[in-house]
C-alpha cells in the first residue's frame, strides 16, 4: 500500500483524531484515521453441526479491493464458538477448482482429522464436502486454517473459542477476538517465486550507503565483515510492509477496527496471530496487559507492557481501562515496516493516537548462534575469530597471534556460558593476524562447521551452523531488549495446575532448523521433507526431552500437531504447556513431550513460505509395543 501523503491528508487525519494524532517526524499513512473505526463482531457460528464453506471472494482492505479465499464469504472465516464435552461435525465444503484442507489449529483430536493432507487425510477435492468429526476435550482460544498450498495466505483462516464446561476461571466482564493477521494483493505463488529468486526481495530496510555517512546502524568495518560472510543484519523479516497489509479482524489500519468497554470493565482480549509471515510485537499504550491464558491453557497471571506474539500462538490477556478515552492496540511487525493498528473505545468514532514506528532492529552476535560471547550490551560487534569455543574447527583459525595466557580452567558448561576458558580454547582477545578480511574468511568456515552439528545433512540447505547457541528461551525476541517497560518472556509463563506427566525424560533429541537464505530454502537437520525418508519416531507414552537448535538469523515458530510439550524453563512441575514455540534466532529451545496421541502428526515451521520450501517433516507415534520399524 502506498506510503505517500500530502500535507492536507495529514492535517485531514490529525482532525479526525480532534488533535490528538501528534504531528511527528514521521507518520505513515496508515496513521491517518480516515475511518471513525469499524464495530463490527466478527460472524459467529455454534452448535453440534456446522457447514465452512471455502470460496474465492473479493474483500476491502483500507478501501481498496483485494482478491481473498474465504469462508462463509468472510475473511477472517467465521468464529467457532464451541463448549468443552460437546461432539462437533463441521462439514466443509469446497467451492474451489483445487484442493482444500482445515487444520484445527492446536486441538486434541483423532489424528484423521487433524487436516493436513498427505499426512492425515487426502484433502478435500473440488466440488467436495468433508465433515470433520470429534469431541472436544478442552477449553481455551485456538484458530483454523487450510494447509493445502499458500491458501492461508489468501485469507483461509478463522478464529476458534471453546467455552469451559463449568464456570470460567478467567473473570471478565466482556471480550474481544483478535485476530491479526497480513495480506498482499500479491498472488502468494508470486511472493514465493521472488522469495526464491532473491531472498531479501522484500526488504526495503537494508543498510545504506546515506545511513554509513549519517553514523546510523553499523560502522564500515562491521559491514564489510558482514557481507563478506554474505550476512544481511537487517534481514528479520522475509515478507515486509513493502507487499503486507497488516490486518485486525479483516481490517487495515485506516479502517480502524473498534472494541468497546465501559471504563472500569475487565476486558478479555483473545490475541491470534493468523499471520502467514509475520511475527507482532504487541502494546496498548497506556494498558498493562495481564497474560492468563497461553496456546489455550491457564497460566498464572502475568502483567506486562508488550508481548511479542510469533505466528500461530495465542494468547488471552485481561485489561482494565480506567479513564473514558480511546487507547490503540498496537501491532508492530517485527522488522518494523509497518503495524496492525486497532481502537478499544467507550464510543464509537474515538480514536487515540497512533505511535510512529520504532527503529528496526538489526541481528547481533546472539542471532548468529554465537551468544555465549554477547556479554549484554546489545551491540553487533563481530567477533574476532579468537572469540569462538573450542569445539569449534580451529583449523582455520592457525595463523591467529599469540594469546594472552589463559584464564583457569573450568567445566564446559560454564565455559559455554562465557564465565571462564576451556583448556586449550582461544582467548577471547585474539586478534587475527590478517585483519578484518582474514576474520571474516575464518568466521565463515566456522560459521558452517559440521562437527558442531553430526546430525545435520551436509546438504545446500544448511548456509550455517550456530557456532554457540544458547537457551533464549527467557530473550525478549529481536528488537525488545532495550524498551523501558516489561516484556513477556517464555520464562515468565507458569502452569495454573500441575503437569499431567511429570516423569523425567527417558531419551533426547536434538533438531536443527537450518536454512539457505539466498536461495531460499529450509529444512530440518539440512533435510527437506521431500528429501526425508523416514519420520521422527515416538513410542505411544514416551517422555522425550526434545532441544530444537536455530541455526539461522530469523526466529522460527515451531508447531506440533496433536500434542502440548512443556517448556523447560525452570518451573518443574508447573512448567508451561505449548503447542507453538518460538526459536530465537541462533539460539536454542527445549522442551519435555508425552507423546500420547497414536498416529502421524505434521511438525514444522509455522512461517508459511519455510513450511512451502520444506521446513516439516511427519512426527509418527506408534501404538505402545510396537517395533520400530
Amino acid at each position: 500500500m502506498s506510503r505517500v501523503f500530502d500535507r492536507r491528508q495529514l492535517l485531514h487525519g490529525a482532525g479526525l483524531a480532534g488533535g490528538g494524532l501528534a504531528l511527528s517526524a514521521y507518520m505513515p499513512a496508515w496513521a491517518q484515521s480516515v475511518s471513525p473505526g469499524v464495530i463490527r463482531p466478527l460472524p459467529t457460528v455454534s452448535g453440534a453441526d456446522i457447514t465452512l464453506r471455502v470460496a474465492h471472494q473479493m474483500m476491502m482492505i483500507d478501501g481498496r479491493t483485494s482478491h481473498a479465499i474465504g469462508i462463509n464469504g468472510t475473511v477472517p472465516a467465521p468464529l467457532i464458538r464451541l463448549r468443552e464435552g460437546q461432539n462437533v461435525r463441521l462439514h466443509v465444503e469446497n467451492t474451489l477448482d483445487e484442493d482444500t484442507s482445515i487444520h484445527w489449529h492446536g486441538l486434541i483430536l483423532p489424528f484423521h482429522m487433524d487436516g493436513v493432507p498427505g499426512i492425515s487425510f487426502p484433502g478435500i477435492k473440488p466440488r467436495s464436502t468433508f465433515t470433520y468429526e470429534f469431541p472436544i476435550r478442552q477449553s481455551g482460544t485456538y484458530w483454523y486454517h487450510s494447509h493445502s498450498g499458500l491458501q492461508e495466505q489468501m485469507g483461509h483462516y478463522g478464529p476458534i473459542v471453546i467455552d469451559p464446561a463449568g464456570a470460567d476461571p478467567v473473570a471478565s466482564d466482556r471480550e474481544h477476538v483478535i485476530v491479526l493477521s497480513d495480506h498482499s494483493p500479491m498472488h502468494p505463488h508470486l511472493i514465493f517465486k521472488k522469495l526464491k529468486q532473491q531472498g531479501g526481495y522484500f526488504n526495503y530496510q537494508k543498510q545504506t550507503l546515506a545511513g554509513l555517512l549519517a553514523g546510523k546502524d553499523q560502522p564500515a568495518a562491521e559491514r564489510t565483515r558482514w557481507g563478506a560472510m554474505r550476512m544481511d543484519p537487517a534481514d528479520v523479516a522475509d515478507v515486509t510492509a513493502s507487499t503486507y497489509t497488516y490486518l485486525v479482524n479483516g481490517h487495515g489500519p485506516r479502517n480502524n477496527w473498534t472494541g468497546l468497554f465501559q471504563p472500569g470493565e475487565r476486558v478479555r482480549l483473545r490475541l491470534i496471530n493468523a499471520s502467514a509471515m509475520t511475527t507482532f510485537n504487541l502494546r496498548i499504550p497506556g494498558l498493562r496487559l495481564t497474560v492468563v491464558e497461553a496456546d489455550g491453557l491457564p497460566v498464572q497471571p502475568v502483567t506486562v507492557d508488550e508481548m511479542q506474539i510469533a505466528v500461530a500462538e495465542t494468547y488471552d490477556v485481561i485489561v482494565q481501562p480506567p479513564d473514558d478515552r480511546a487507547y490503540t492496540i498496537v501491532g508492530e511487525s517485527v522488522d518494523r515496516s509497518g503495524m496492525a493498528r486497532a481502537t478499544l473505545a467507550p464510543r464509537a468514532g474515538m480514536v487515540a493516537p497512533v505511535p510512529a514506528l520504532r527503529k528496526r532492529p538489526l541481528a547481533d552476535m546472539k542471532d548468529m548462534g554465537m551468544g555465549a560471547m554477547d556479554h549484554g550490551d546489545g551491540g553487533t560487534t563481530m567477533p574476532g575469530h579468537g572469540e569462538m569455543h573450542a569445539g569449534m574447527d580451529h583449523g582455520a583459525m592457525t595463523h591467529a597471534s599469540p594469546a594472552p595466557a589463559p584464564a583457569p580452567a573450568c567445566a564446559p558448561e560454564h565455559a559455554a556460558m562465557g564465565h571462564c576458558t576451556l583448556p586449550g580454547a582461544p582467548d577471547a582477545g585474539a586478534v587475527p593476524a590478517g585483519g578484518a578480511g582474514h576474520a571474516a574468511g575464518a568466521m565463515d568456515h566456522a560459521m558452517r562447521d559440521f562437527s558442531n552439528a553430526p546430525e545435520v545433512k551436509k546438504t545446500p540447505t544448511v548456509q550455517t551452523i550456530s557456532p554457540m547457541p544458547m537457551d533464549r528461551m527467557g530473550d525478549r525476541g529481536q528488537g525488545l531488549e532495550g524498551v523501558p517497560h516489561r516484556v513477556l518472556v517464555y520464562t515468565d509463563l507458569k502452569a495454573v495446575t500441575r503437569n499431567p506427566d511429570t516423569r523425567a525424560p527417558s531419551r533426547e533429541l536434538r533438531i536443527h532448523l537450518t536454512g539457505n537464505m539466498e536461495r531460499y530454502m529450509w529444512a530440518f537437520d539440512g533435510e527437506k521433507l521431500s528429501e526425508v525418508t523416514a519420520p521422527i519416531a515416538f513410542s505411544q507414552n514416551e517422555r522425550v526431552r526434545v532441544t530444537l537448535v536455530n541455526d539461522t538469523m530469523m526466529g522460527h515458530p515451531i508447531h506440533l500437531h496433536g500434542h502440548y510439550f512443556e517448556l523447560v524453563t525452570g518451573h518443574g512441575d508447573h512448567a508451561p504447556r505449548k503447542h507453538t514455540i518460538q526459536v530465537q534466532p541462533g539460539g536454542t529451545a527445549t522442551f519435555d513431550l508425552t507423546a500420547d496421541a497414536v498416529g502421524d502428526w505434521a511438525f514444522h515451521c509455522h512461517l508459511l513460505y519455510h513450511m512451502h520450501a520444506g521446513m516439516m517433516q511427519v512426527v509418527s507415534v506408534r501404538p505402545a509395543g510396537e517395533a520400530a520399524a
